[in-house]
């Protein structure tokens, strides 16, 4: 069976239904990033007040129990990433695109109330973790569903010679919302006292303020897809039997890139146990990546529209792979604030401009017919065995081997598988997708 489908991406499938009116640039662009941006948001935020949210919700007289506890609680999210990948992004493909990502938004918006309310383990005992713990899984399911359908409108709205630039935006909107949760944390870090920073809940739901905003874009969209298969269990079916290699190829390829995030917003954290920085200054460097990842994504996705994806995936994650190990080293012998965002920057800006063309090459593999599920099942599953558990590998590994080069030795591992699997990607700039 071949990687890539046979089937030519310009014939729609007779149960396909034509694309109404396309939306405007900014519009598609907007309704299709902001669930993402929302999702980032949230992840920086845990990110940010991991150690506070550990003392309330997982008290332990080891303060590096309670962070590995409190990063596990993280992870429990990304188990229920896949179901989400599944029975959204395959939803999306039969009904449409717009009904899956009004559901997702709506979903986002009950997990982060669940979290931003819960009482802690002091007033409700162990009721406390299972809100947070419950609440962590249903954004988990939504978000597993959001990146497919919101990452095959953009591309279904965007002009064929812009496709790189439109895809890129969701990495980008990532970086936009790590950047605004960064200067929030920079803002509370420096104004409130350390008594006043247990209130790491205001951030939570200051997010929530763009649930509406969002609900109401996305409720005006145009539909780009739908009636795929007759039902949603059909359109998970052809997806295995038909492109089975093609998913495996994405997931091999992906892990990396979800790695690199994942580092890069943890270096809060990392600043803060490993370096023994400030808290202004370690939360400073997220709100650097948040800039870089917005930046460079965007210029990845520009240059790919001109040169390529294939070359734009590859070139970035091999210089990655190299300066990862040096990179950790300097923040480690040189520790202060110019190592620590340069570096981290760095390590964000090579990692986007990577990234930002891989996602649009990914989406423009997979047929229309199933393109919704297709992205969502690969990221879905790369973000929960990668994503979901980086944090936690890499604060275990720290605090059990006592080695701080532990995250550059993840780094460097899946960058070299990563880099190996985007070779056997063909060139999908001019691919015809509709």
């Amino acid at each position: 069976m071949s990687i890539v489908s046979d089937t030519p991406p310009a014939i729609l499938s007779p149960h396909l239904t034509a694309p109404s009116t396309m939306p405007s640039s900014r519009q598609a662009v907007a309704a299709a990033v902001i669930g993402n941006a929302l999702e980032f948001y949230d992840f920086t935020t845990y990110a940010f007040f991991a150690v506070l949210i550990g003392k309330a919700f997982f008290p332990a007289q080891d303060g590096w129990v309670s962070l590995l506890l409190s990063v596990a609680t993280f992870g429990v999210g990304f188990v229920t990433r896949p179901l989400g990948g599944i029975f959204i992004g395959a939803y999306a493909d039969r009904a449409g695109r717009k009904p899956a990502m009004l559901l997702t938004i709506a979903l986002m918006a009950v997990g982060m109330l669940m979290i931003a309310l819960a009482p802690g383990y002091a007033s409700i005992g162990i009721a406390a973790p299972v809100l947070v713990v419950l609440g962590r899984m249903i954004q988990g399911f939504a978000l597993g569903g959001e990146v497919g359908p919101s990452t095959a409108f953009l591309l279904e709205s965007a002009p064929a010679d812009k496709r790189g630039l439109f895809g890129s935006w969701q990495l980008a909107s990532q970086g936009a919302a790590t950047l605004v949760a960064g200067m929030i944390g920079v803002v509370l870090s420096l104004a409130l006292t350390t008594a006043q920073m247990e209130s790491w809940r205001l951030p939570f739901l200051l997010g929530l303020v763009i649930v509406p905003v969002g609900l109401y874009i996305r409720n005006k969209l145009p539909e780009t897809a739908g009636n795929a298969e007759a039902t949603t269990g059909a359109v998970f079916k052809r997806l295995l039997k038909s492109h089975l290699g093609l998913l495996l190829l994405v997931i091999t390829a992906g892990m990396c890139g979800t790695v690199t995030t994942y580092i890069t917003n943890y270096m809060t954290t990392y600043a803060i146990t490993t370096l023994h920085l400030p808290a202004s200054l370690s939360i400073a460097a997220t709100a650097v990546v948040g800039i870089c990842v917005l930046v460079f994504s965007l210029v990845g996705g520009w240059l790919s529209d001109r040169i390529g994806r294939r070359s734009l995936m590859i070139v970035p994650r091999a210089l990655l792979l190299v300066i990862a190990y040096p990179a950790f080293l300097l923040m480690i012998r040189q520790p202060g604030a110019v190592t620590l965002l340069s570096m981290s920057g760095l390590i964000a800006t090579l990692g986007s401009l990577s990234a930002g063309p891989g996602l649009v090459a990914i989406t423009e593999l997979f047929p229309r017919a199933i393109r919704s599920a297709g992205v969502s099942v690969a990221y879905a599953f790369i973000v929960t065995v990668f994503g979901g558990t980086t944090q936690l590998v890499v604060t275990y590994l720290i605090g059990v081997t006592g080695d701080p080069l532990s995250p550059a030795y993840y780094l460097i591992a899946t960058s070299v598988i990563g880099v190996l699997a985007m070779f056997a990607f063909p060139e999908t700039n001019a691919r015809e997708i509709d």
